[in-house]
């Protein structure tokens, strides 16, 4: 058997910045264990595979697997799946994905990139043991039940200095570890571990932005703000709060185009 594939690098806007992710277009789908080996074999932080949706909710079915595991949202590799769908069908501006724990995520053409919906999360203040500790800051966390750490930080050089112990880390929990602060030449900078997942540092986070986006709207007392991902690739993301969704800007390059044969 042969899956075609292609691999992207999400908010981006040339090769080898922003995250990677592979996108595999199926018929139907595999069995739960080869899709996880799938992931496992392309060793990136998420591996999507998308499905022709057999409802009139969506265009798509969309799953994302970590090297580790199946997560219950991805925003990198949906932009990515998106910015797959919309090259192969040229006579399309928007892709509708119908996921299994986040609902429908839209991807629509804007300009040379992309706008993304996703959920809006909104994190709220509590006390998380050994946090601090382990990602090496101080600063104040706020937590979302989905499985989402917010640590908000004095300063852009705080958030760069951050050097997580990642097996303490891994050992609080699996969540999504967000420490952000003002930035430097955007409105916010973040950086983004997520260890029990198999993740030390991911490159650039969609789905962090969907708790970003709340919390500096407030801040920033407006609902369109800048924020880069401070990771060794990098990338921007536009970010605006639409009442309970979260609309991201961003580019794609695709870097790869190819065949798993199995």
């Amino acid at each position: 058997m042969k899956l075609p594939f292609t691999q992207i690098d999400a908010f981006a806007d040339r090769p080898f910045t922003g995250n990677p992710a592979a996108v595999f277009p199926l018929d139907a789908w595999l069995d739960d264990e080869m899709l996880q080996a799938i992931a496992e074999e392309n060793n990136l932080s998420e591996t999507a595979f998308i499905v022709p949706d057999a409802s009139d909710e969506a265009d798509y079915e969309l799953r994302w697997f970590t090297p580790a595991a199946e997560v219950a949202l991805c925003g990198h590799a949906t932009l990515a799946s998106g910015h797959q769908v919309l090259t192969r069908e040229q006579d399309r501006d928007l892709v509708r994905f119908r996921t299994r724990q986040s609902g429908i995520l839209e991807v629509a053409r804007h300009g040379d990139g992309y706008l993304m919906e996703l959920p809006a999360y909104a994190a709220e203040p509590v006390a998380v043991p050994g946090l601090l500790e382990a990602l090496g800051v101080q600063g104040e966390t706020l937590r979302h039940p989905r499985g989402y750490d917010l640590i908000v930080l004095e300063s852009a050089e705080a958030v760069l200095a951050a050097a997580p112990d990642f097996r303490a880390l891994a050992a609080i929990g699996d969540t999504l570890n967000i420490v952000t602060a003002p930035g430097r030449d955007t409105d916010a900078i973040s950086r983004v571990f997520a260890p029990a997942a198999g993740i030390d540092e991911d490159p650039v986070t969609g789905s962090a932005h969907a708790v970003l986006a709340p919390y500096w709207a407030k801040r920033l007392g407006r609902n369109h703000f800048t924020a880069f991902q401070a990771s060794r690739r990098g990338g921007y993301v536009g970010c605006e709060l639409a009442g309970e969704r979260v609309i991201l800007a961003g580019k794609c390059v695709t870097v790869i185009e190819g065949e798993l044969r199995l």
